[in-house]
């Protein structure tokens, strides 16, 4: 049975919008992963979308084509470009800023862009409706500054007025990017062909993605997996997670007899999804994968990106707060993200029928919001 999923309103397709989307990748691959994912979503609602960005090399496997303009209302541009006061000049004027992150537009970009509105002789001028979209967190501190004000008093945006945008997981937040056909791709989905396309023949018993950073706790989940009587298959995406992997592993080498390990090559957007809709339990890590797990259904453990401050801690414990984890749940995220300062884990065997009761109950609260993306350019609509 298809999910109840909340219809986007009638303001979201019509009318169509230009819009500049700016983001700066700092590393990893969320910054660009979120920036792409709406961009494609704007698109597919019949916007039109300039994507500017310092390093761009990520969609080459992420999103093939992108920078080469395949996909149809997408312009990729560089950072660069949009200090060059030429190029900017001969473009059209958008309707919408939106710095992704925190990300702060170049200043040559805004004075070009005051110069030539002014210069068009249109009346009243104003500057395009400026969006901050800002990180995913289920804190209070997120809901209560979504869609604040905050009045630009210096430089050539002087009297431009930025909204603090927060993704979230309720209905007082801006909710999640999700696609409108999601759905049918799941319910159409053939895990066992996909996997086959691979070259891999998943050995009866469990399915397991690993999508991670360095997690002290690796070798544990590797040693669990490997001594359980149930065989399991271990899918091990490109770069950080696959090089962490073979650390453990020549660490412990006869791990490798009772694991089917399988190294996977950089996954396309929509082919990450197929991993997570493939797998039975799935260990993601970052922003964007976290919403994919949510949106998959399937039992997950989540990496939070580490910070210096520990400031991670908080936001993990509010999200799995709002996921309503069991106390299984809840330790398996203490472990895996050592916010306990062990690397305990509960038994992942035992716990996935828990599990996967916890995420489709999260899941099936999130199918009532709107998306993010619809809920966005309501309130555009309602700026301009």
């Amino acid at each position: 049975m298809r999910d109840n999923i909340a219809m986007p309103s009638s303001h979201s397709v019509e009318p169509s919008l230009l819009w500049d989307v700016f983001c700066r990748v700092i590393d990893n691959f969320g910054d660009i992963g979120v920036g792409w994912r709406l961009c494609k979503q704007l698109a597919q609602q019949g916007h039109t979308v300039r994507l500017w960005v310092d390093d761009a090399s990520a969609l080459d496997w992420m999103a093939p084509g992108a920078r080469q303009g395949e996909h149809v209302g997408i312009t990729v541009l560089a950072w660069t470009q949009s200090q060059d006061s030429s190029l900017v000049q001969a473009l059209p004027l958008a309707d919408v800023w939106v710095e992704t992150f925190g990300c702060e537009i170049a200043t040559e970009f805004i004075a070009t862009y005051a110069t030539s509105a002014r210069a068009s002789g249109t009346n009243g001028f104003k500057f395009p409706v400026w969006i901050n979209l800002e990180y995913l967190s289920a804190e209070p501190f997120a809901r209560r500054c979504h869609r604040l004000p905050s009045p630009v008093m210096q430089g050539p945006a002087r009297g431009a007025t930025k909204h603090f945008y927060y993704p979230g997981f309720t209905t007082d937040s801006g909710a999640l990017l999700r696609e409108s056909d999601l759905a049918d791709r799941q319910a159409t989905f053939d895990a066992s062909g996909w996997l086959q396309n691979l070259g891999i023949t998943p050995s009866p018993g469990l399915v397991v993605s690993l999508f991670c950073y360095e997690p002290v706790a690796l070798g544990v989940l590797l040693r669990q997996l490997a001594n359980d009587p149930t065989p399991c298959t271990l899918l091990v995406t490109a770069g950080r997670a696959s090089a962490a992997v073979r650390d453990a592993l020549a660490i412990e080498p006869a791990l490798q007899g009772g694991l089917h390990v399988h190294y996977l090559p950089a996954l396309t957007q929509i082919d990450f999804d197929h991993l997570l809709w493939a797998s039975d339990f799935n260990c993601v890590r970052g922003e964007d994968s976290l919403v994919r797990a949510l949106w998959a259904g399937k039992p997950f453990v989540w990496h939070i990106y580490p910070q210096d401050d520990d400031a991670h801690h908080a936001k993990l414990d509010a999200f799995l707060g709002w996921m309503q984890a069991t106390p299984s749940l809840q330790q398996l995220h203490a472990a895996w993200n050592q916010t306990l300062g062990h690397t305990a884990l509960p038994s992942i065997q035992e716990q996935l029928p828990t599990w996967a009761t916890n995420t489709r109950n999260a899941r099936a609260r999130l199918l009532q919001l709107p998306d993010l993306c619809t809920q966005l350019v309501d309130f555009v609509l309602e700026k301009r």
